[in-house]
């Protein structure tokens, strides 16, 4: 049986991811620092990010944790979904949350790839990096995200440059995700939200078991001869003018 290992999974697309890999057969070992284990992961494991892509103790403790979870299955897939959105405009971002937001974003994901290769490898696996539309248009008071972003982008294609045929490494970049943190932030004013889902030319917001369909169909075939690529689900938004006028 193949196996995959989420990050960030107790989160709205995190939850979808593992439901999406968990009907399609694969087993399903999720990370998260929420404790909270997803309903159809098959093993929950606790650990932080950011730890993780400072701490080389923590990052071998966590691979044993993976390999016993693995419980006989090989792991062919890392989906380095997990990220923080810390927000602020740039005279106003602490050296701590740039730190923070690059450490989580962008250094784990990269330690992950480097902790796993040799597994992955032997699976002729595949490494899918969650992107974001940020990575290629934002707004103000996103500059430590979208910096983030940018580079992860940036990291899957140097990967599969420096990996070649050892490993596919592929990113997957949404735009507005109608996850349950994001609807709770529009609870008080559903204007906002609909003129939201009104600026994708779609008209809509995506689902997350959109987003999951999306990484668990990456992960296999027709897709076998991707890499380096970054797959938008945006919406159409990347392709829009916006002029208030």
């Amino acid at each position: 049986m193949k196996a995959v290992l989420v990050t960030g999974a107790s989160g709205g697309i995190g939850e979808a991811l593992c439901a999406g890999f968990h009907g399609a057969g694969w087993r399903v070992i999720a990370t998260d620092f929420r404790k909270s284990k997803p309903s159809l992961a098959d093993a929950y494991i606790d650990a932080g990010l950011e730890t993780l892509a400072t701490d080389d103790g923590a990052l071998a403790a966590f691979k044993r944790q993976v390999q016993a979870a693995l419980n006989g299955a090989k792991l062919a897939a890392l989906v380095n979904n997990a990220a923080v959105q810390l927000l602020g405009r740039a005279e106003s971002v602490s050296a701590k949350d740039w730190e923070r937001t690059m450490r989580i974003n962008l250094s784990a994901p990269f330690r992950l790839v480097q902790t796993f290769l040799s597994d992955l490898e032997a699976e002729n696996g595949v490494v899918v990096n969650v992107g974001s539309v940020h990575a290629q248009a934002t707004k103000p008071g996103f500059v430590s995200y979208a910096t983030s972003k940018a580079a992860i982008h940036g990291l899957t294609r140097a990967l599969a440059v420096d990996l070649g045929p050892r490993l596919r490494v592929v990113c997957l970049a949404p735009a507005a995700v109608a996850t349950p943190m994001l609807l709770a932030g529009f609870a008080d004013n559903a204007e906002a939200m609909a003129d939201l889902a009104k600026m994708h030319p779609i008209g809509r917001l995506a689902q997350p078991a959109e987003i999951a369909e999306a990484a668990v169909a990456i992960a296999d075939k027709p897709f076998l001869f991707s890499t380096g690529s970054t797959f938008w689900l945006d919406g159409g938004i990347l392709s829009r003018l916006h002029d208030p006028l």
